[in-house]
């Protein structure tokens, strides 16, 4: 009996079983978010591969890209968030009469290596409100984050949320040495930023900034909504995360991601937060936006 070609390193079928079980929780968190009034749309698996660079730091690198027949540069996409961007910025009468909040499910590559529950191949379920800069709709995103995963029956999950802000005239390559905290400890992240030029006296005072911040008065707003509007409790369903960064650059404000626990250094379920400035790079104009995505495979893993 001949024995079947394999499937390349990253890139896996999905069994029945499992399958069935995606479709539940994505027919879960659909059902939350349209009573919160998401639509859905669809957005190609691959784009220009200028409309793709330039967008993610350092992640850029884990971008697929290729040449097709007329020799064109393209690219799969590397998350929904960027191609949404690109959406919007081609249909802005969308938001000519206020706010449009849109999910969207989808195949997204990366060329990195397979760790638990990631893999180069794998789906994301996106939800963004676009076409305002209101602390409301932030929290409206967090809410539908915790409502859709007690939903699924996380119980115990959290999400803990920073603000940008915080790293205001901290240089990016530091930003994003300190998002390694829980993976590399403090004396890697020490290590990492000597070992980039920085003086030991320099590491030491941008860790002692990042150590002291507490939350914004935009985060202050956001959690007074979350409490009064949605019924939620503070360590219970989110918290405040001092060492939370996301290392992508175009976040400009509150930063969230979704834990199993209260434990920050626990794998993410999920993550998203605002970004101001990232449409305009297409629209020519500053549209803000904020939004989460929910990394189905592991969220599956734990179900």
């Amino acid at each position: 009996m001949s024995k079947a070609p394999p499937t390349p390193k990253g890139f896996r079928d999905i069994l029945p079983p499992l399958a069935a079980k995606r479709r539940q929780t994505i027919n879960t968190i659909v059902g939350v978010l349209e009573e919160f009034g998401f639509v859905p749309i669809e957005t190609p698996t691959i784009e220009f591969a200028e409309t793709l660079t330039g967008k993610y730091g350092d992640e850029e690198r884990l971008i697929y890209k290729f040449k097709d027949r007329g020799d064109r540069e393209l690219a799969l996409r590397y998350d929904l968030t960027v191609p949404l961007a690109r959406f919007i910025a081609d249909n802005q009468s969308l938001i000519a009469k206020g706010p449009f909040s849109r999910y969207q499910i989808g195949q997204v590559f990366r060329g990195e290596n397979p760790q638990a529950g990631r893999w180069r191949e794998f789906t994301q379920f996106d939800f963004d409100t676009v076409g305002s800069n209101e602390a409301g709709e932030d929290a409206k995103i967090i809410a539908c984050a915790i409502k859709a995963t007690r939903k699924l029956g996380l119980q115990k999950a959290q999400l803990a949320v920073n603000d940008r802000k915080n790293f205001e005239n901290i240089p990016i390559n530091v930003i994003r040495a300190y998002d390694k905290l829980h993976k590399i400890g403090r004396e890697g992240v020490e290590k990492e930023l000597v070992a980039g030029g920085y003086t030991n006296e320099e590491t030491i005072d941008y860790l002692k900034k990042l150590e002291n911040s507490t939350p914004t008065g935009n985060l202050i707003k956001i959690f007074e909504l979350l409490e009064s509007q949605y019924k939620l409790e503070q360590n219970k369903d989110f918290f405040f995360d001092r060492t939370l960064a996301r290392g992508l650059d175009y976040y400009t404000g509150a930063i969230f991601e979704l834990k199993p626990d209260n434990n920050p250094a626990s794998l993410s379920i999920g993550a998203g937060g605002r970004y101001d400035n990232l449409i305009g790079m297409f629209a020519g104009k500053q549209i803000p936006a904020v939004g989460f995505s929910f990394g189905l495979d592991r969220l599956t893993n734990l179900l």
